[in-house]
């Protein structure tokens, strides 16, 4: 994980984090014991950028952290053009677009600071994550649109399959 943080660090982006399952899988491999890390389908790598919000740009980067680190599943987003996927207003930062995430225990950034100390962000605690809890955050608790989006990411990426302590709350279970 340190040579991923590392090497994503070394391309100085703006407000650069690495986020979501890089965080949360750990977390829960280590509280199943697995003796192997899980398999990512990516690595997820955001920052903010709002004067360059090419998609383009975003490749480019993918393909700069591929030469570093060739047999990672990078995956790179500008947050300061997401907001629109998401339907949601625009973001100001990569901290406020983690927040908008849709699970809490998805809601989590890493990254090395000038020092090269890890530092975390989580809008919304640790506490989901190390309990092994699945919920919504509460910007998807704000419309059904986003509910919906949140119950069928739950079905969809079946957690559950992989870390079968964690318990997972349904839209219509949790509000």
């Amino acid at each position: 994980m340190m040579e991923i943080l590392e090497c994503t660090k070394s391309l100085d982006l703006p407000d650069w984090w690495i986020c979501a399952g890089f965080i949360r899988s750990k977390i829960w491999d280590v509280l199943h014991d697995f003796r192997e890390r899980t398999a990512l389908s990516d690595i997820d790598v955001i920052y903010f950028d709002p004067t360059n919000i090419d998609v383009l740009e975003e490749k480019k980067i993918e393909e700069q952290l591929k030469c570093l680190i060739p047999n990672i599943p990078w995956s790179v987003k500008n947050e300061a053009r997401m907001h629109v996927k998401s339907k949601m207003p625009p973001y100001f930062s990569s901290v406020d677009a983690i927040s908008k995430f849709p699970e809490t225990a998805t809601a989590l950034g890493v990254k090395l600071d000038e020092k090269d100390n890890v530092i975390l962000t989580a809008p919304y605690g640790i506490r989901d994550v190390i309990n092994l809890e699945i919920k919504p955050t509460p910007c998807f608790a704000e419309s059904e649109e986003r509910a919906e989006i949140y119950n069928e990411r739950i079905t969809k990426k079946n957690w559950k399959s992989i870390w079968n302590k964690i318990k997972v709350y349904h839209f219509n279970d949790y509000y």
